[in-house]
């Protein structure tokens, strides 16, 4: 059973989710929110799995709840409802920790797959999907550095080829495109994918992309 909190402002829209979820027997809605600073209250007395996080909400907002939610190692792991135009607190949500995107809008069959995935460890959405968005927003962060750069120090302790998946990943390539793409078995490339995340302290694939865009590895005009 996967326990599933809503986080939104909007009460139709948690009604909404709730109805679609509500007929997966593998998922459980165990709490609600209505800004973040409920969603981070609720999850010190509830058991909670995954949060769906909306972002611009009223007390607290959705960077900061994830932040906090996000800072516990045991904690549930977030995905960012946003709208489809998107906005940069979608990117700061991912700098704080969550996991990917989720469009407000999403169709049921790919809510519940995306649910199903970042329970279990896997990506969120394509990976390409994630790179598009990012593209979107980055250039409007300071924090997103031009690529020459210097590089930070953590970079030091990957290797070579190490440094080859995280760019790839960062480009928008699955697993299978990166291992077609370097000859590699796609288990290879996986365990380089895993060092990477150990190496530079990383939660997950959405978390590396936003590594290598703010460390300018990859900028929106290279990744194409």
């Amino acid at each position: 059973m996967i326990r599933v909190m809503l986080v939104d402002d909007q009460e139709l829209l948690r009604t909404g989710f709730r109805m679609v979820l509500g007929s997966h027997p593998d998922v459980e809605i165990v709490a609600e929110a209505g800004n973040g600073a409920e969603a981070v209250e609720a999850t010190r007395r509830v058991a909670v799995d995954v949060v769906l996080m909306d972002v611009r909400m009223p007390v607290m907002d959705g960077v900061e709840a994830t932040r906090l939610i996000c800072s516990v190692p045991t904690g549930p792991r977030v995905l960012i409802l946003t709208t489809f135009d998107l906005d940069e607190y979608a990117f700061a949500a991912l700098k704080a920790g969550a996991s990917g995107f989720l469009l407000k809008d999403v169709p049921p069959s790919d809510l519940v797959s995306a649910i199903r995935s970042v329970h279990s460890g896997d990506a969120v959405v394509a990976p390409s999907t994630t790179r598009r968005l990012l593209e979107r927003f980055v250039v409007h962060l300071p924090a997103a550095g031009p690529a020459g750069t210097a590089e930070p120090t953590a970079l030091a302790g990957v290797t070579a080829r190490e440094r080859e998946v995280l760019v790839l990943v960062a480009r928008g390539l699955s697993n299978t495109e990166i291992a077609g793409r370097l000859q590699l078995a796609e288990a290879t490339v996986k365990t380089h994918l895993g060092r990477v995340l150990a190496k530079l302290n990383l939660r997950d694939r959405a978390q590396v992309i936003v590594y290598a865009y703010e460390s300018g590895l990859v900028t929106p005009r290279s990744a194409d």
